[in-house]
């Protein structure tokens, strides 16, 4: 067994084959008419309303929501907001969400994009059309707004 590497020089490599889609019709579509079919489809798109929440009811609206915001996690602190307490009021109004919350210290390195991240979490919950978050600082948080479950998790239990 040889432990030598075999070159091979050329002198021009020929392109790969292109895909290409051919049309099932016999006559070519012209650019006015491929352009008529993508305003047609982009009508279609933007026409269609968000699909109905299965759920039904502001209670069942505000579990998907509080099940959102506990897949929102501290970047300091390896617990969910929900259970960490900072989050004091989800309120459910006709599809409407209106989050009232605050942080570990108005100090926080994600006092600027925390809120907004909330904001855009739940927005994508079905069935939420509007979301809006209050950012609080009274009552301030401490470490006896926890869940037991975050206690445990960070050894204060």
């Amino acid at each position: 067994m040889s432990d030598q590497i075999r070159i091979e020089e050329v002198d021009s490599v020929s392109a790969p084959p292109k895909a290409r889609v051919e049309s099932a019709e016999s006559t070519p579509e012209t650019m006015g008419e491929k352009l008529e079919r993508k305003k047609d489809y982009l009508e279609g798109f933007l026409s269609q309303k968000p699909a109905p929440v299965a759920a039904e009811g502001d209670e069942a609206l505000q579990e998907a929501v509080i099940a959102a915001l506990k897949e929102i996690y501290d970047p300091e602190i390896p617990v969910n907001i929900y259970d960490l307490g900072l989050i004091y009021g989800v309120e459910i109004n006709g599809g409407h969400a209106l989050v009232t919350m605050t942080l570990t210290t108005p100090h926080c390195p994600v006092a600027e994009s925390m809120p907004g991240e909330v904001e855009l979490r739940v927005g994508s919950v079905p069935g939420i059309g509007d979301a809006e978050v209050a950012l609080v600082w009274d009552p301030p948080w401490g470490p006896d707004k926890m869940t037991d479950e975050a206690r445990l998790e960070l050894g204060m239990l």
